[in-house]
């Protein structure tokens, strides 16, 4: 069952990135991105990765929909269509892929038991978790002792991302001179 849950996931992934690539509306490309972003998350949750599934909802979906309809509402809607194919990003695009792939071939499988990771790390964690941090629940500890710097990183990721956005979308403002109202609109 769990089987058919990602191939869902994966498959709605990639229709949805070949509608962002098909596109040249790019307010439709945000919001297929956005969409994009919470499949994202959704496949992590799958995988039991909640914190990064949370960050990549907040920053994903969230914050960088946000700023790219800001960047729209100061820019325009439309893509314009290329002057020239673009042959070389494309390969560059495969090559990368083709590495990135090839990088994964040498990983353990996702839950095998016999990983690396679950023969020293987990058995680690499980048995200290209590006596180093005083945390019951071995998922808080990791979270926040064991990987505070990296939680903490996510924190002032979504938070710098957050005061971008603001300043991004509210301070420019400020210098623009005061438009007249409308003579229908009543103050």
């Amino acid at each position: 069952m769990e089987a058919w849950v990602d191939i869902s996931i994966l498959g709605l992934m990639a229709l949805t990135a070949i509608a962002i690539v098909m596109l040249r509306n790019l307010l439709a490309v945000v919001m297929l991105s956005g969409i994009y972003s919470l499949l994202a998350a959704s496949i992590f949750v799958v995988m039991d990765a909640v914190d990064v599934a949370f960050t990549e909802a907040a920053v994903g979906a969230g914050i960088s929909t946000m700023l790219f309809i800001g960047t729209l509402a100061l820019t325009t809607r439309i893509e314009k269509k290329p002057a020239h194919t673009p042959v070389l990003p494309l390969i560059v695009v495969i090559i990368t892929g083709a590495v990135l792939i090839f990088g994964t071939l040498d990983v353990a499988v996702y839950g095998d038991p016999l990983a690396p990771a679950m023969q020293d790390v987990a058995p680690y964690y499980l048995e200290n978790t209590k006596k180093h941090a005083g945390i019951p629940n071995v998922v808080t500890a990791v979270l926040a002792s064991y990987r505070g710097y990296d939680t903490l990183g996510e924190v002032v990721v979504i938070f710098t991302a957050g005061i971008g956005v603001i300043l991004l979308l509210g301070s420019w403002r400020r210098g623009l001179p005061k438009i007249a109202p409308h003579k229908d609109d009543k103050a």
